[in-house]
């Protein structure tokens, strides 16, 4: 799954359909969820807590997350990142707020649907 394509994968959310759409226009190479990092073991070795960020860009070697949780709900995201920014330094990894998405489908002209895109109070 590393070419640009014009069938997409199911996904979990609808921003992620629309933001995948935004990297086939300008011909950006990505892959969906292609990596789970385990995050935290339990005493026997089994992973117990892991992240699988949203996206994956291998021209940049970057992964991309998005969240449409309000700001005040990101906490546990946060969290993870930044323990997966202590076990894997080397990877590279940026989170888009709700804002940033917001802003996008501003400046890509697709904010007619955002507000069903954005999710609600408790996503």
């Amino acid at each position: 799954m590393t070419e640009t394509r014009t069938q997409h994968p199911q996904f979990v959310h609808p921003i992620e359909r629309e933001f995948a759409r935004i990297l086939d226009y300008y011909g950006i190479r990505w892959q969906y969820e292609p990596t789970t990092f385990p995050l935290e073991w339990d005493e026997n070795g089994r992973v117990i807590t892991a992240f699988a960020p949203d996206f994956y860009l291998p021209d940049e070697d970057r992964y991309i997350e998005l969240t449409t949780m309000r700001p005040k709900l990101v906490t546990i995201k946060n969290r993870k990142l930044r323990r997966m920014q202590e076990l894997y330094p080397e990877v590279n990894i940026t989170l888009l707020k709700r804002s940033d998405l917001r802003d996008m489908m501003i400046k890509y002209g697709i904010e007619d649907h955002a507000a069903e895109i954005m999710g609600t109070e408790a996503q």
